[in-house]
Formats: C-alpha cells, sequence, structure tokens
C-alpha cells in the first residue's frame, strides 16, 4: 500500500491520478489532503482576486473629492469690467447629470472670493459632509466683493451698484453656466462679517429667492443713523437727509425686522450665529429680538469664541447641514 500514502501528483487529470488522491485521502482520513489543499488555495486565490477587482469599482468611490476655482471671471455691464468668483463643485458633480441645489458664500471685509477656500477650508468641509451624510450634494458660489468697492450694496449715491449686479448678473449667470437648480427652496445664502450683513440683507430684500439665510458674526448694518454718518459709508455731503434715512432704513437689519411683513421673513429659514467674545454680538442679540418680538422662526446661537476664522470654520459644517434640510424638503 505504499503506493497509496505517497503524495499523488496532481498536474495531470487522467483517472488514475484522481484514484491515487481518492486513496490517499481515504488512507490518510482526508486530514492533510493535498488535493484539498490544492482546491483551497485555488479559492482563496479566486476569492483574493474578486476582491481586488471590487476594490478597482469602488475606490474611485472613495477617493472621489470635490473641486474648486479660485479665480473665475465673467464680465458685468453694471460694475463695468470684469468680475472675479470662486465655486466649489461637489465630488459627483462631472460623473453625473443632475441638477444641484445652491449655497452663495460670501466672505468678509478684507478677504474676497478665495476666503472661503483659503482660510474657511470649504474643499474639506464640505466634501466630509456630502461624505458623511449631514449635508447634500450643492454648488457653493463664492463672489468677489473686494474690488472697486468694498461691499455688498448699492452704494448710497447709486454710483456702484453691486448688489443690483449680484441679482441681476451673477445669479443669472452662474445659474445658467452650471447645473444648479434655480428655484427659492433650491438657493440660500451664507457669509461671515460683512457677508453676515450681506446674508441678511439679501434674504430680507428678496425672500421669494432664498430658502435658507445663515448670517454668522454678522455686520447687521449702522445701528442709528448717526453711527451710519460716522461710519466708513461714503456719501455725497449735499446728498439730502431724506436720501440718508432710507438707505440706513434699507441696509439695517434690525429695521428690515421690524419693518417687514413676517410672513415674509418666516418665509426663509433663519440661521444666526455669533460667538460670545465677538465685537458684533449687539447688532446679533437685537435681530434675535426682534425676530422673537413678531414670533418669527429662527435658530440664534451664541457660542464660545470670537470674531476669527476658527469659529467659522467650526459653523461652516452647521450651516451646510442646515440648508441641506430645506434643499431635502425637510
Amino acid at each position: 500500500m505504499n503506493c497509496i500514502t505517497r503524495m499523488p501528483a496532481l498536474h495531470t487529470c487522467d483517472g488514475y491520478t484522481g484514484y491515487k488522491a481518492y486513496a490517499w485521502n481515504r488512507a490518510n482520513n482526508n486530514t492533510h489532503s493535498p488535493f484539498k489543499t490544492h482546491v483551497k488555495i485555488s479559492h482563496m486565490k479566486k476569492t483574493f482576486f474578486l476582491l481586488i477587482l471590487a476594490s478597482l469599482f469602488t475606490l474611485p468611490s472613495w477617493s472621489q473629492t470635490g473641486k474648486v476655482y479660485d479665480n473665475l471671471t465673467m464680465n458685468s455691464k453694471i460694475l463695468k469690467g470684469e468680475r472675479k468668483y470662486a465655486i466649489y463643485l461637489p465630488p459627483d458633480y462631472e460623473t453625473s447629470e443632475r441638477s444641484y441645489p445652491v449655497l452663495y458664500l460670501l466672505h468678509g471685509a478684507g478677504d474676497d472670493q478665495s476666503g472661503w477656500i483659503q482660510f474657511g477650508e470649504v474643499l474639506h468641509i464640505a466634501d466630509k459632509a456630502i461624505r458623511e451624510g449631514t449635508a447634500t450634494p450643492m454648488v457653493i458660489i463664492m463672489p468677489d466683493a473686494n474690488t472697486g468697492q468694498r461691499g455688498y450694496f448699492n452704494s448710497i449715491n447709486g454710483d456702484w451698484r453691486y448688489e443690483d449686479f449680484f441679482f441681476e448678473e451673477l445669479m443669472p449667470y452662474v445659474e445658467q453656466k452650471y447645473r444648479i437648480r434655480s428655484e427659492k427652496r433650491y438657493r440660500a445664502v451664507a457669509g461671515l462679517s460683512m457677508g453676515g450683513g450681506g446674508s441678511f440683507m439679501y434674504a430680507l430684500h428678496r425672500p421669494d429667492l432664498f430658502s435658507s439665510a445663515c448670517p454668522l458674526s454678522a455686520y447687521v448694518g449702522p445701528l442709528s443713523l448717526e453711527q451710519m454718518k460716522n461710519g466708513l459709508y461714503k456719501y455725497d455731503p449735499d446728498t439730502p437727509e431724506e436720501q440718508l434715512k432710507a438707505w440706513f432704513d434699507r441696509h439695517n437689519a434690525v429695521t428690515l425686522v421690524e419693518q417687514l411683513p413676517a410672513k415674509e421673513i418666516g418665509s426663509v429659514r433663519w440661521f444666526i450665529d455669533c460667538g460670545d467674545d465677538d465685537f458684533l454680538y449687539e447688532g446679533n442679540s437685537l435681530v434675535h429680538i426682534a425676530m422673537r418680538k413678531k414670533e418669527i422662526p429662527h435658530e440664534y446661537r451664541v457660542r464660545n469664541g470670537r470674531h476669527s476664522w476658527t469659529y467659522w470654520r467650526e459653523s461652516l459644517p452647521v450651516v451646510l447641514s442646515f440648508v441641506s434640510d430645506a434643499f431635502h424638503q425637510y
């Protein structure tokens, strides 16, 4: 029986070799069968190959990221020249044919369209929120409001019309150029400091266009007419008092909340966030109180922090989640 206990050859497929393998298995109680080991190794190789193959198909979804472009331009007839803007495109933008909701994200004084990319880490934060499911894929538009004259509003004398540019040129341009859903329910606005003021005014001036507004550490506008006159606002000294008063009323968030119909203001979902050590705490608190008095639903947050990028980077994931609730039809 020595011929049975000797290792059988496994490289042939004839019946005699198969019989030798069978006899060897029977003599050794199937415990150390080289035939069985060969089958097991083959199975392991096949499994390993399938895992590698599967990873090749799934790896792109793990490694896929959004894209940012921070030096794009468009021509403006209203502002008589080229205007810069930046954009964030979600991870699946180039591989899909769908249209996306849009967030207009406004920078603060001293920054430009690249502020939220360079200091706010919008690419990393938005990608992470989308990957974890706390935010829906969206396009984020970041316009420059630092070139020419600083700010998001029309000037007092009407010689600089940035707000008109924003609504009449920028929004139609980007919403046609990119796959953006251009209905109110799929559009939101947010910003920090000066951009927080822009968020307040744009959503209060045009509540028909935005489903959500998220002012962060916002400059809510001059708190009095005298403060406006003595501030940084440029205007002709001969400007009539009534014209100054009209501009003040239209660019003070507290006054607008007090004067506009509660139903109009309440058609926008509001998220107001300002640090407890922020020098702009007073204006944000007054807006919160004015909304409470008129029973306008809103979220008001006071967290530990000051007027800094550290604070705003921590706010951005919450903002993305908040606006996504409206985009998802909450």
